[in-house]
C-alpha cells in the first residue's frame, strides 16, 4: 500500500459530514491524526477479525464490503463511493470487524486515526472533540436506521458504552471534566438561576505520593472516589476534576447550606481511611474546598471552573483544611 502526501486531508475532512461542525483547531487536530492512503485494485482495507480501530472516508475510487454466508461464499453487503464514510461504529466500540473490505478500483482513502495513533489514546487526550465526533456519528447512524424504521434507543448497550467512554473517568469510574462542562452549560441553558460549584482538593496529596509512590496515589484517588459516593449516596453529581480534585454541583442550596455541606465533606475526607494505599500506615488527608456561585462569581463556564479550582490551592497555601469563596479567599470556619 502506497501512502500519498497529506495536503488534501484538511479539505476532505471539512467536506465530510461527521467532521463538518468542528472548529478550526479541532479540524487541525483531526488532520494531524489522519492520513491519506492509496489502495490498488483488489487490495484489502480490512479483514474479518481485524480490530475496529479506524474510520475511513473515500476520496476517490470505490470500496466493497463483503461478508461470508453460511456456505462460506462472499456476499457484497455495501458499496462506498467518494464522500462516503465507513467503519465509524467499529471505531467507537473497538469490536473486531465482522466483515471484510477491499478496493474494487484504484482508491484513495482518508484513515482516522492513522496507524501510529490508537483511538482510545486519542479519546483520552481529546475528550471534548471526541464527544462531538461521537454525537455526529450517532446522529448519522440514527438517520440511516430510521430509513428502515428501526429506532436507536438511549438505553441500548452500545449507546451506554459510548457515553461511558466519553463521560467517565477510567481510574475512578466517576464522571469526568467533559461531563462537568456540559452539565454546567445545560444548567445555564435551561434557565437555572443559581447553583453552587464545589471543588475539593487534598492539601497534602504530594506527601502521600512522595512517601508511598504514584501507584499508592492512584489507589488513594480511587478510595476518595468511593468515599465521595458513600458520602453523597450515589455518583450522579460527583466529578473527578484534574488529578486528585473532586467537583460537586449543588442546585437549590442557600449559601449557608452550601457551607454546611462543604464542612461535612471536609470532615468526611479528614476521617477517610486510606491506609490500604499507604502500606497499612495511617495517613490523614486534609482537604481545602473552593465554592463559587453562578452567576455571582461568573457566567463563563471555563472561567468559573478555573476560579473554583484555584481556591483549594489558596487554602493549601494558607495552611490547609479551609473552605474558601472567591471574593476575598477568606476561610469559613
Amino acid at each position: 500500500m502506497i501512502k500519498s502526501p497529506v495536503g488534501a486531508i484538511e479539505i476532505l475532512i471539512k467536506g465530510t459530514d461527521i467532521f463538518s461542525t468542528l472548529l478550526e483547531h479541532e479540524i487541525a487536530l483531526i488532520t494531524e491524526n489522519s492520513e491519506i492512503c492509496n489502495y490498488t485494485v483488489n487490495e484489502p482495507v480490512f479483514s474479518i477479525g481485524d480490530p475496529g480501530d479506524s474510520l475511513y472516508i473515500v476520496e476517490s475510487g470505490e470500496i466493497i464490503v463483503q461478508k461470508q454466508d453460511e456456505n462460506g461464499r462472499e456476499t457484497h453487503i455495501a458499496r462506498f463511493l467518494p464522500g462516503d464514510c465507513f467503519g465509524e461504529l467499529d471505531l467507537f466500540t473497538e469490536a473486531p470487524r465482522i466483515a471484510s473490505s477491499f478496493a474494487s478500483t484504484s482508491t484513495r482513502l482518508l484513515v482516522f486515526p492513522k496507524n501510529s495513533t490508537g483511538f482510545t489514546e486519542f479519546l483520552n487526550e481529546n475528550p471534548a472533540v471526541s464527544a462531538r465526533i461521537l454525537h455526529k456519528i450517532m446522529v448519522n447512524v440514527a438517520m440511516r436506521i430510521r430509513k428502515v424504521n428501526i429506532l436507536v434507543k438511549e438505553n441500548s448497550p452500545l449507546v451506554q458504552e459510548l457515553k461511558k467512554q466519553v463521560y467517565r473517568d477510567k481510574l475512578t469510574g466517576l464522571f469526568n471534566q467533559t461531563y462537568l462542562v456540559e452539565k454546567i452549560k445545560k444548567l445555564i441553558n435551561t434557565g437555572t438561576t443559581s447553583f453552587y460549584l464545589l471543588i475539593s482538593k487534598p492539601d497534602n496529596f504530594k506527601d502521600l505520593n512522595d512517601r508511598y509512590g504514584h501507584d499508592a496515589g492512584d489507589m488513594a484517588i480511587r478510595i476518595m472516589a468511593r468515599g465521595m459516593r458513600d458520602f453523597i449516596g450515589d455518583d450522579s453529581g460527583i466529578v473527578r476534576y484534574k488529578g486528585n480534585a473532586m467537583a460537586v454541583l449543588l442546585s437549590g442550596y442557600s449559601r449557608m447550606e452550601a457551607v454546611v455541606f462543604a464542612r461535612s465533606l471536609r470532615e468526611f475526607m479528614n476521617n477517610l481511611d486510606v491506609s490500604s494505599a499507604c502500606k497499612g500506615n495511617r495517613f490523614k488527608i486534609t482537604t481545602s474546598i473552593g465554592i463559587t456561585i453562578y452567576p455571582e462569581h461568573g457566567t463563563v463556564v471555563e472561567k468559573l471552573l478555573f476560579k473554583t479550582h484555584e481556591l483549594p490551592l489558596v487554602g493549601r497555601n494558607k495552611g490547609g483544611n479551609l473552605i474558601l469563596f472567591p471574593e476575598d479567599a477568606g476561610e469559613v470556619e
